[in-house]
């Protein structure tokens, strides 16, 4: 895309229970550019980061929901524990995260540098966590 002058933004995560906040910051970063492609943790990558009880939904769910959003171009789904590989393979113009990250805490900040790939965090939009959205669900559910 970079070659025909276009701007391809990229970002990744879990997105296990897509909620207003996901999709508040997949509509900023799409407008950051000309494409968006979303890297998605599989289900196997989820476990790893989130532990055996996650991800709720299966990555294939996951993947047909972000793909219907109008501001996602492409999904990606991506095994490793970061998306270092599909950086390389993408070089997008743009690395975009959300706010509870720090661009010096990124492991993948180096490999955006090296692609020249601006990193931009997003701010993170409060009220909104799928952890507290499954700790709510799990609290009203649980039996008295």
């Amino acid at each position: 895309m970079r070659e025909a002058g276009g701007c391809l933004v990229f970002t990744n995560g879990c997105f296990d229970l897509l909620h207003p906040g996901h999709v508040s910051y997949l509509r900023t970063a799409r407008s950051l550019g000309d494409a968006l492609v979303v890297g998605l943790n599989s289900d196997a990558s989820v476990r790893k980061l989130k532990g055996p009880s996650r991800p709720v939904v299966s990555e294939a769910d996951r993947a047909m929901v972000l793909d219907a959003l109008e501001s996602v171009d492409a999904v990606v789904i991506f095994d490793e524990d970061t998306p270092v590989r599909l950086l390389r393979e993408l070089k997008p113009a743009i690395y975009v995260k959300g706010g509870d990250y720090r661009v010096e805490d990124l492991p993948e900040a180096e490999v955006a540098a090296e692609i020249g790939a601006e990193v931009k965090v997003l701010s993170f939009e409060t009220g909104y966590s799928t952890t507290a959205l499954i700790e709510k669900i799990r609290t009203t559910l649980r039996p008295v």
